[in-house]
C-alpha cells in the first residue's frame, strides 16, 4: 500500500468515501438523463444506454424454451389431413429415414383439437389453458432450423448459430438495451428442478460480449449461490470492508480508465452486494395471496408442476421489478429414458406429453395471466421458443416422433405483436414448412425491431467480422406486428 495512504485521517477517509459514493449516484443519474435527450435528439446509437434505433413497443422479455423439440402437429398446428390419413405411409417419403433410423406411416395426434376464442385459432384439447390466450398470440408455423440434434438446436434458437460461443439473444439485449434496475441482474435464466436444457450453459452465455451480459442463473428451487454473509463475519465488518474496497477500487480505476474489464469487475461486485438484500425478497413468495398460488398452481400434487409454477412466479416478480430478459425453461436434458426429462418423445409420445403437458398448461397461461393484469403485458414481450419439430409419422416400431429440423412452430405475445395470427405453415401432414418458410434469424429480427433495434446496426466485431445474432441473415416479419 502506498505511504500516503497512511496520511488519512478517519474523517477525512469517511468523508472521501461519502463524497465518491454521491458522485457515483449523481453520475448515474444524469447518464439517464443525458441518454433519453440524445436518443430524443437523433444523436448516435450508444450501446447499454437505454437507447434504441427505432421507437420500441416492448423493453422487457419472457422468453420461454421447451427443450426436446415439442411437437408442433400435437400443440399448436392442427392437421386434419393426418387424422385423415393416419396409419399410411407419408406420400413420396414412404422409406424415409430421420435422425433415429426408418420412419413408419403417418400417426395423427392422440389429441383432439378445437377452435380457442374469436380468432378460432385451433389449440390442442390438453391445453386448456393455454387456449384462452388464442387471441393474444402470433403464431410463426413455418420454422426452419439447420440442425436436428438437441445440443446444437437448443444453443443454434438461442444464440442464432449452431455451435457454441456465440451471445444468447439474452446477452445481446443486455448488450444494447443495459439495465432497468441497479439491484437486480439485467438478465436471468430459470433451469427447471428437472435440470439444465441440452448444452447447458452455452444457451444463456455471454459469448465474446463482454462478461457481464451473460445470464445469472436462479430458479425458486435454487437461489443464487454464495449472497449470503459467512456467520463469522459481522454486518459492520462487511460494510467497512465494501466501503474501503469501493473507495480503493474507484481510486485504482481513476487513474487507468483504459481498463473496462477492471470497470465491468467493479461493477459486478457492486451489484451482488446489492443483491444481498434484493436477490432474497425477489424469491421469497410470502407476500404474493392465495389466489394468485391457485392461479399458478404451486401448491400442485404434481411436484414437477408445482416447481415449474413457481419458477413461473418467480419470472413474473423478476420482470416487474425491472429485469430486463429472462429465460424460463420447461424441462431439461435428454435422457436414457426418451421423453423423460425433456420434450424429446420418440417412444412413447402420448404417454410422454400426458406428464409433460400438464407441468406447462396452468403455469405458463398464469403467467401471461398475471402479466396482462399488472399491465406487465403492455410492453413485456414473450417468446415460446423449442429448438425444432417432430416427424408427422411414427419412428419405425414405436407410437412416437423422430426429429424434424424442416418444420416447427414458434410464437411471440405482448407488447407490439399482432395477436390472434398466424405466419407461415407446413405442408398438409407437418413435414415441411411450405408455406413463408421462416428461419431463427427472421424471428429475432422481429424481436428486435419490437424492442427498437436494428438488426443490422446491432453487432459486435469480433475475429474479423462484425457478429450479428441474425449473422448476414434476417428481415423483419412485418405480418405479426400490431
Amino acid at each position: 500500500m502506498n505511504n500516503h495512504l497512511n496520511d488519512y485521517s478517519r474523517r477525512r477517509f469517511l468523508g472521501d468515501v461519502t463524497t465518491g459514493l454521491m458522485g457515483v449516484g449523481l453520475s448515474h443519474l444524469l447518464g439517464a438523463d443525458a441518454s433519453i435527450a440524445q436518443a430524443a435528439a437523433g444523436a448516435p446509437w450508444k450501446p447499454g444506454a437505454g437507447m434504441t434505433h427505432l421507437r420500441p413497443r416492448a423493453k422487457r422479455v419472457l422468453q420461454i424454451f421447451c427443450p426436446g423439440a415439442a411437437s408442433h402437429m400435437d400443440l399448436w398446428e392442427h392437421k386434419p389431413m393426418l387424422e385423415k390419413f393416419d396409419g399410411t405411409p407419408l406420400p413420396g417419403e414412404e422409406n424415409m429415414v430421420s435422425f433415429q433410423g426408418k420412419n413408419g406411416p403417418l400417426m395423427r395426434s392422440p389429441w383432439d383439437f378445437k377452435p380457442a376464442g374469436e380468432s378460432g385459432k385451433m389449440f390442442s384439447t390438453m391445453l386448456p389453458h393455454m387456449s384462452q390466450h388464442a387471441d393474444d398470440i402470433a403464431f410463426f408455423h413455418g420454422m426452419q432450423s439447420k440442425t436436428n440434434t438437441h445440443g446444437p438446436g437448443c444453443v443454434f434458437v438461442n444464440t442464432g448459430h449452431p455451435t457454441e460461443g456465440f451471445p444468447s439473444a439474452g446477452a445481446w439485449i443486455s448488450y444494447a438495451l443495459g439495465s432497468m434496475a441497479d439491484n437486480l441482474p439485467t438478465y436471468v435464466a430459470i433451469p427447471d428442478i428437472r435440470g439444465e436444457p441440452p448444452n447447458g450453459k452455452a444457451n444463456w452465455s455471454n459469448g465474446f460480449l463482454p462478461a457481464k451480459h451473460q445470464a445469472i442463473a436462479m430458479a425458486a428451487h435454487k437461489p443464487i449461490r454464495n449472497l449470503n454473509i459467512p456467520e463469522t463475519v459481522t454486518n459492520q465488518e462487511e460494510r467497512n470492508t465494501r466501503e474501503l474496497l469501493s473507495f480503493l477500487n474507484e481510486r485504482h480505476a481513476s487513474q487507468r480508465a483504459e481498463e473496462s474489464e477492471l470497470q465491468a469487475r467493479m461493477g459486478a461486485y457492486e451489484l451482488a452486494a446489492k443483491m444481498q438484500l434484493s436477490a432474497p425478497e425477489v424469491s421469497d413468495f410470502k407476500s404474493e395471496p392465495q389466489h394468485i398460488h391457485k392461479l399458478y398452481g404451486t401448491d400442485s400434487q404434481n411436484a414437477l408442476k408445482a416447481s415449474y409454477a413457481n419458477n413461473c412466479l418467480l419470472a413474473r416478480r423478476l420482470l416487474e421489478r425491472g429485469v430486463r430478459y429472462v429465460n424460463l425453461y420447461c424441462a431439461s436434458r435428454a435422457s436414457g429414458v426418451d421423453g423423460l426429462l425433456n420434450w424429446d418423445a420418440h417412444k412413447t409420445l402420448k404417454d410422454d406429453y400426458e406428464r409433460h403437458i400438464p407441468v406447462f398448461d396452468q403455469p405458463t397461461a398464469a403467467l401471461l395471466t398475471d402479466l396482462k393484469q399488472r399491465g406487465l403485458m403492455e410492453d413485456t414481450l414473450v417468446l415460446w421458443t423449442t429448438e425444432f419439430g417432430r416427424m408427422p409419422t411414427r419412428q419405425n416400431g414405436t407410437v412416437g416422433r423422430d426429429h424434424n429440423p424442416d418444420g416447427f412452430t414458434l410464437w411471440m405475445m405482448g407488447g407490439g405483436v399482432k395477436g390472434g395470427t398466424s405466419y407461415g405453415a407446413t405442408d398438409d401432414f407437418g413435414r415441411r414448412a411450405e408455406v413463408d418458410p421462416t428461419t431463427i434469424w427472421e424471428f429475432y429480427s422481429t424481436v428486435l425491431h419490437i424492442l427498437g433495434l436494428d438488426y443490422n446496426q446491432l453487432s459486435w466485431y469480433h475475429n474479423g467480422l462484425d457478429r450479428r445474432i441474425t449473422d448476414v441473415h434476417g428481415h423483419v416479419i412485418k405480418d405479426v406486428l400490431a
